[in-house]
């Protein structure tokens, strides 16, 4: 027994020594971060049961070493930056685009999808989807956003006078609705409402066991089964998205089949012969470029399935989040909710009430407004590229075979960027106040190569929905955003349910 044991503890020895002194060791070192146990690093650090403490932790450790840190973890580290500098050299980088450690938990349900890809797959997909989100196709989706735009608002009215609604399943539903719809081709409403919430729960799902395993990264994927909690949490949750996926996909193909596959052909689906406005009841949506491309042989079923399932999620909770905060920040602060609905006002008075695309161009105010709830509210608070070659960033040199996670939030926080960070002031965004601002210093959408390319859908989503509910409404705060305990998810989401009160404006 005392040989097993000597030979153990020789081995993490040797295995200390060769991690934390090679070249890769040294460089680790050299950034400044807390205290590394041997072996374990500074997991121990993190291993609390609330999400919302482990989102606390990282927010004071990135404060105290700013402008950069590290955590180490068994055989690597973590290395944490938030500075616009830092930003700039990785985002803009041709060469580090793929996606960190975290973005591995993700493959069970997204697989190798626009989201997780790289290297020539994502090329290939990103090239395949750009049409889809040209501003020329985008005004064609625009019918559909109005429309459960108009819903959206009736439900309110019918509820009365005044209303208290929970933010996050209110606006969760428009969004899934709209994405499901201009993107899938799938009209939401007319699925099975459980069928609908589970397919939501197992998205909080997803997001639960990829924190869980972002913390233990000893947890590799044979392990999942004795996990049992984790292992059974996600096989559910995989289950139902994956099916979700499966029968919107043979929805569409079976519209497709009813109509002669003629509106895959060329003339509906060419980059330059776009037309999605062929009809109430044959709309073409993104997932018919996929089709498409499929028929063209460019992508298969397996594929199709994986950017479903990524911009079914990434389209819908991202928005979702975004139009929670930007709502609840409008209620409280009322001088900028008077300016925006002055705003709105004289637009829509000018149209009928009625928003289109020229209408959402002339909102100038609720832009700034949307721009300040992304900085300080950024839906994805944060991302992780690795970093396989060695890297010189502005405040350290990172080494060949890391991982970078990329805070946003501390990046839009910054006193150094941003005077009084804390306060809610759309004029931040004015072009005069703008100008000399470090460009990275505001990346709601990520940037570089890898920026978000849905970014210009969700604008113009998020402004013609809180155009319609400030024309209609006033906004006044139930729960505020100073109270929220915000956690560490796939996306950044309050731990608790948040209320806003809706008060119907009487026009006379």
């Amino acid at each position: 027994m005392i040989f097993y044991l000597s030979s153990l503890l020789l081995v993490l020895c040797i295995f200390h020594i060769i991690t934390r002194y090679n070249r890769r060791g040294r460089l680790l070192s050299k950034i400044p971060g807390p205290t590394a146990y041997p072996i374990v690093g500074n997991l121990l650090m993190f291993n609390m049961s609330s999400m919302h403490d482990f989102w606390q932790l990282g927010r004071l450790t990135m404060k105290k070493y700013y402008p950069i840190t590290r955590f180490w973890g068994l055989h690597s580290a973590l290395i944490s930056v938030g500075h616009p500098e830092d930003l700039e050299i990785l985002l803009s980088s041709q060469k580090v685009i793929e996606k960190g450690y975290v973005y591995w938990y993700l493959q069970p349900w997204l697989r190798t999808g626009l989201l997780t890809s790289t290297d020539d797959k994502w090329r290939q997909r990103r090239k395949i989807l750009t049409p889809a989100f040209h501003f020329s196709i985008l005004q064609k989706y625009f019918d559909i956003t109005s429309e459960q735009g108009e819903r959206f608002i009736e439900d309110l009215k019918a509820e009365g006078d005044e209303t208290i609604k929970s933010l996050m399943p209110l606006c969760s539903n428009y969004t899934l609705n709209i994405i499901c719809e201009s993107i899938l081709g799938v009209v939401l409403n007319k699925m099975n409402d459980q069928e609908v919430k589970k397919y939501k729960q197992a998205i909080l799902d997803v997001g639960s066991v990829v924190l869980y395993r972002t913390v233990r990264p000893f947890i590799a994927n044979w392990m999942l089964p004795f996990v049992w909690k984790i292992g059974h949490m996600q096989r559910n949750a995989l289950k139902i998205l994956h099916d979700f996926t499966d029968k919107v996909l043979k929805e569409r193909r079976k519209y497709h089949e009813s109509t002669g596959y003629r509106y895959l052909n060329d003339e509906y689906t060419g980059e330059v012969k776009y037309d999605l406005g062929i009809g109430r009841k044959r709309r073409l949506a993104m997932l018919d470029l996929l089709l498409a491309a499929e028929k063209n042989g460019l992508i298969q079923e397996d594929g199709i399935k994986e950017e479903v399932d990524t911009f079914t999620f990434e389209g819908h909770d991202t928005s979702s989040m975004a139009m929670t905060f930007t709502l609840m920040l409008l209620a409280e602060n009322k001088e900028a909710q008077d300016l925006a609905r002055v705003e709105v006002i004289r637009v829509l008075d000018k149209s009928g009430g009625k928003i289109g695309v020229t209408e959402i161009q002339e909102l100038h105010y609720l832009e700034r407004c949307l721009k300040e709830s992304f900085r300080l509210y950024p839906p994805v608070a944060t991302l992780m590229r690795y970093v396989s070659e060695e890297l010189e960033l502005k405040n350290a040199t990172v080494p060949a075979d890391s991982h970078v996670m990329i805070h946003f939030w501390d990046t839009h926080r910054d006193v150094n960027f941003w005077p009084e960070p804390d306060k809610f002031d759309p004029d931040r965004f004015l072009p005069e106040n703008a100008k000399n601002r470090h460009p990275y210093a505001y990346v709601p959408f990520s940037a570089g190569p890898r920026n978000c390319i849905g970014q210009k859908f969700a604008i113009m989503e998020l402004k013609s929905l809180i155009a319609r509910i400030l024309y209609d409404f006033y906004l006044e705060p139930v729960d505020r955003t100073t109270d929220m305990r915000l956690i560490a998810d796939i996306i950044l989401r309050p731990l608790d349910p948040v209320h806003l009160k809706f008060i119907k404006i009487n026009k006379c």
